[in-house]
Parts: structure tokens; sequence; C-alpha cells
């Protein structure tokens, strides 16, 4: 996808995050407290998010495009950042977001065992970046996305809580 397309994937991800960490299907009450409540987890979500969504696409500025930082080491790194530091949580979902998007969305894919090998991974799903479909498949796609993290949320470990905390409650459900 191109840059739009990531920006796009983006912004629909920390509003479909917003209202994934914040509304509970099962009791939710739609209030002047909630509306507040559900603005302020995407406010909140919104600069994590895209800046996760934008980074991979900085090694067009060096190194080896879809290759350099679209790679599961990056992600890696990304995941481990708030086990280590305490912060940037929700950095690693535009990460992450970013590389389906790559992979599902465009015909060209990613470099997921960069630098032990080259070769680029993709779904025979994708369109081309320049495609007047661009911008449906990355809608579709990040309705598919946001509909994995709600499953995540919901029936396995809370998105909200700190990945050391899920990390713990998904090995003792293991």
């Amino acid at each position: 996808m191109n840059k739009k397309g990531h920006v796009l994937n983006a912004i629909l991800l920390a509003l479909g995050l917003g209202v994934i960490l914040t509304v509970d299907p099962r009791s939710f009450e739609p209030t002047a407290d909630s509306a507040f409540l559900l603005a302020q987890k995407i406010g909140q979500l919104s600069l994590p998010v895209v800046l996760g969504a934008l980074f991979p696409d900085v090694d067009t500025a060096f190194g080896k495009h879809r290759k350099t930082l679209h790679n599961l080491p990056v992600l890696a790194i990304f995941l481990a950042f708030p086990l280590v530091f305490g912060n940037l949580q929700f950095v690693w979902i535009g990460v992450a977001t970013h590389y389906v998007l790559d992979m599902v969305g465009s015909k060209r894919g990613i470099a997921l065992f960069y630098p032990l090998s080259p070769q680029e991974y993709d779904l025979p799903t994708g369109v081309a970046t320049s495609s007047k479909h661009a911008d449906a498949v990355t809608v579709v796609v990040t309705v598919a996305e946001l509909g994995v993290l709600a499953g995540v949320h919901y029936y396995l470990f809370s998105l909200d809580v700190s990945l050391a905390d899920a990390a713990a409650s998904f090995t003792a459900v293991l």
C-alpha cells in the first residue's frame, strides 16, 4: 500500500480500537460520559497507532523498501519495547497492521525474515498501490484486522493491559 493507504488504515484502526477498548458490547449504554471516554481513548491511541503504521515505510529513505523495516525482527523489537521501557504500548499494533496491509492488500508483499532471507511474502488478494480499488481493499483489510483485535480483546486477553500482563494471562490459559 502507499502512504495514503497506511494513513487511512491507521486512522480507522485508532477509531475502531478505541471502540473495542472502551465499549463492552454486553453492557454498553450510550451516555455523555461514555462518549467522552471513547473520544479520550481514541485520542490516546491515535498517535502511537499512526506512528507504528507509518514507521516501516521509513525504509524508503534508506535500506531496501519492504525489507529493512518490514520484517519479524523489527516487529519483535516493537513488541518488546513496552515490556522493557513501559511505554509505546500500541505502536506494535500499527507496525503489525502495516505488515498485514502490505501482505494482504498489495501485490508485492514483504520480506518477513529479512535479513536472513530476502524473499517477499504476500497473498493473492492484493491490488497494485495505484489501483482505483486500493482504498476499498485498505478498508476491507482494516475491518478484518479490527475483527481479529476484537476477538483477541474480548476472548483471549485485554489489549489495554501491559504486554507483560497479557503474556502472563495468555500463558495461564495454555
